[in-house]
């Protein structure tokens, strides 16, 4: 088995998310954001607006300040010209995503479990209205692309049916609910978005037809999945490659062991690591990773938190989903990577109205060199600030690293 030491696994993993490579130079082409994408597999899609949406902030990451309305022309296109040259589509991937269209069909073994899942999408619908499937497909199919909302109006008295809890955090209509399990099975998908609102359409009115005709293997997409997971990441336990795409546990680990027979997986035993790990044969090995990057609590480099734990010794939990007396360091908290280590922490806030960046709080982490890395944040968070249209930043909350921040950012003009 071949070895890597901690730090060497580290830098591989930080290497091929897409850090430490060429500096950033002016903005990014459409085809530079569209092959980003690509290569990250898939871009995670939350409805937290708090700094900057989910899928926005992995490429600003990695590429610096873009255009986000070109993100949103290749994967939510409002014209004819658009939709020929859109790159991505949305399903359920890590959670509700972003990914490249090609790597649809690879779900089609998820769309049939869903089929057989009814009642995880469904709730009770059917019982309020049997025909609501085929009532919803038929409208979208009329009319698409259509939110929820619209097709509920098209349909009439079904869309004045009170809204019911269908399980979890949501209070879905049953329209809303048919729509939903419409999409998990693969007969619609999302043609566009209206706010962030999902206009649904038709799959095969989304998809190309060359790509929407692939029926791959259950097996067959598994290991495809897993090469892009292995791609992505670098190097990588089972559980880590699993992650990525939420593959089912039995079915990733045959996978990797077929491909580790083929010779398309390497296997290394990582210093420190409690388990194997797996790379592909031209995996870099970088032995220096620089450069600096913020990372939104939904990035592919720390999403999987027992990951992040091993590559970075960084404990990291996302504070939207814990009750405000058991924060540690805020509410939505960005990671900043720093020369391949994570060194900080700051919770963020955007003041659309305002013009402000806020810095609620600011956190480093131990042993680092504190003015580098405040200089280096404070760099970062005004160039964040200029590419969400904000006029500066402000270091308005508590943590350590707050007065070196803040002394940076003034001295920098940022204020």
């Amino acid at each position: 088995m071949e070895q890597m030491s901690a730090a060497q696994a580290r830098r591989a993993a930080v290497a091929a998310q897409g850090f430490g490579g060429a500096a950033r130079k002016g903005r990014p082409s459409r085809a530079t954001l569209a092959a980003t994408a690509r290569h990250l597999g898939l871009l995670q899609l939350d409805s937290v607006n708090v700094a900057v949406r989910a899928h926005y902030a992995p490429l600003f990451a990695r590429l610096g300040p873009y255009d986000r309305d070109a993100l949103d022309a290749l994967a939510w296109p409002q014209t004819a010209a658009q939709r020929r040259r859109r790159t991505m589509v949305e399903y359920w991937v890590h959670e509700a995503s972003l990914l490249p269209v090609e790597d649809w069909p690879l779900f089609r073994w998820r769309m049939r479990d869903n089929e057989k899942r009814q009642s995880r999408w469904l709730g009770n619908a059917l019982d309020h209205r049997p025909d609501i499937l085929d009532a919803v497909h038929e409208v979208i199919e009329a009319h698409g692309p259509l939110d929820a909302s619209e097709v509920a109006q098209v349909l009439g008295d079904a869309g004045d049916r009170v809204a019911r809890a269908h399980g979890g955090w949501w209070q879905r209509s049953d329209v809303k609910v048919a729509c939903e399990h419409l999409f998990a099975t693969g007969v619609l998908t999302t043609g566009t978005r209206r706010g962030f609102r999902r206009a649904y359409e038709l799959s095969e009115r989304v998809i190309p037809p060359a790509v929407h005709a692939l029926r791959p293997e259950r097996d067959e997409s598994m290991r495809a999945l897993i090469r892009r997971a292995a791609t992505t990441l670098g190097v990588a336990t089972e559980p880590d490659l699993r992650d990525h795409h939420r593959l089912p546990p039995a079915e990733s680990q045959a996978a990797v062991a077929e491909l580790v027979d083929a010779g398309e997986l390497v296997r290394v035993d990582v210093e420190g690591w409690p388990a194997p790990a797996y790379r592909p044969p031209e995996a870099r090995l970088p032995r220096r990773v620089t450069g600096r990057a913020l990372l939104a609590p939904f990035d592919p480099l720390i999403w999987f938190r027992a990951r992040t734990l091993r590559l970075f010794d960084f404990h990291y939990r996302i504070g939207i989903y814990t009750p405000a007396e058991q924060r540690t360091h805020g509410y939505y908290v960005f990671p900043f990577l720093l020369d391949g280590r994570l060194v900080a922490r700051v919770d963020l806030k955007a003041d659309r109205v305002g013009g402000v960046l806020h810095v609620p709080g600011a956190f480093a982490e131990d042993g680092v060199e504190v003015g580098r890395v405040a200089a280096e944040l404070a760099a970062e968070l005004a160039t964040m600030a200029g590419w969400l249209g904000l006029d500066g930043v402000a270091v308005d909350g508590g943590g350590d690293l707050a007065p070196a921040l803040a002394q940076a950012i003034s001295a920098g003009g940022w204020t």
